[in-house]
């Protein structure tokens, strides 16, 4: 299994194996960290891994998920910092998904155990993670997520390339399952737009750049497996137009 697989197979689990795992598949995780380019590479990021195989930080289990391993991801708290984290993360949930791993992020809880002092960076989200109990896959149609037709305003008829990206972005994570994603489609591009909400369901506002940083990953995820050249950036053109209650993030732009 690759990330473009993963993306059609990986679930939230929440419960796990308090099994450890070999030191030589923690550094990996922390390699495969240093190799992942974010979005914006001007945003110091960083991250700590935290062993709770011995079950002794009871406060993440009682406000999360009990886990054998936390990851706490840092960074510097810049504009667009959570876009990134949410880019980031998510590439590193995929390659733990092909390491046979589960994963569930939990963004209600802080770290205060490990090495929280990261000076100039704040936690931005955590991460559960270690072997599952039962299988940390689905199939795709097991996915509880928006349709295709729900989600987008074709412009032009999208071709099969095309209809990859759309699917593997519907298929996205999101925090309570929010899908704040719309998309405007052409042939050789798709302007994203974020969905307005009325309430800030549980926290959901504060996540929602995060979500949305995990599904441009997925966008550029299924790119680079299909052989495709894509730009995602921001067209002053574009920014001031509306979309059914929605705001303007970002598009992604296919050099064909």
């Amino acid at each position: 299994m690759n990330l473009y697989e993963a993306i059609f197979l990986r679930k939230s689990v929440r419960n796990y194996e308090m099994e450890p795992l070999k030191p030589a598949l923690l550094n990996e995780i922390k390699e495969y960290y240093q190799q992942i380019e974010g979005l914006n590479p001007g945003i110091s990021t960083e991250i700590s891994i935290i062993d709770n195989t011995k079950g002794q930080y009871k406060r993440v289990h009682l406000l999360g998920v009990k886990a054998p391993y936390y990851l706490a991801f840092y960074s510097e708290d810049k504009d667009k910092a959570m876009l990134n984290a949410g880019y980031i993360m998510e590439q590193l949930v995929l390659f733990l998904c092909t390491k046979g791993l589960g994963t569930c992020f939990l963004g209600s809880v802080k770290p205060k155990m490990g090495n929280s002092d990261k000076r100039n960076k704040k936690c931005m989200i955590m991460l559960a993670f270690g072997y599952s109990k039962g299988s940390n896959t689905r199939k795709p149609s097991e996915a509880k997520r928006m349709s295709l037709q729900e989600l987008c305003v074709y412009k032009e008829v999208p071709r099969q390339w095309m209809k990859q990206l759309l699917e593997a972005a519907r298929l996205a994570p999101s925090s309570m399952n929010s899908q704040p994603w719309r998309f405007v489609v052409y042939d050789n591009r798709i302007h994203v737009f974020a969905k307005k909400h009325n309430v800030n369901y549980f926290g959901m506002g504060k996540y929602e750049e995060f979500n949305l940083g995990v599904m441009f990953s997925h966008l550029m995820i299924v790119a680079e497996e299909l052989w495709l050249d894509m730009d995602l950036i921001r067209l002053d053109d574009i920014s001031h137009k509306s979309f059914s209650n929605s705001e303007y993030i970002m598009s992604a732009i296919l050099r064909t």
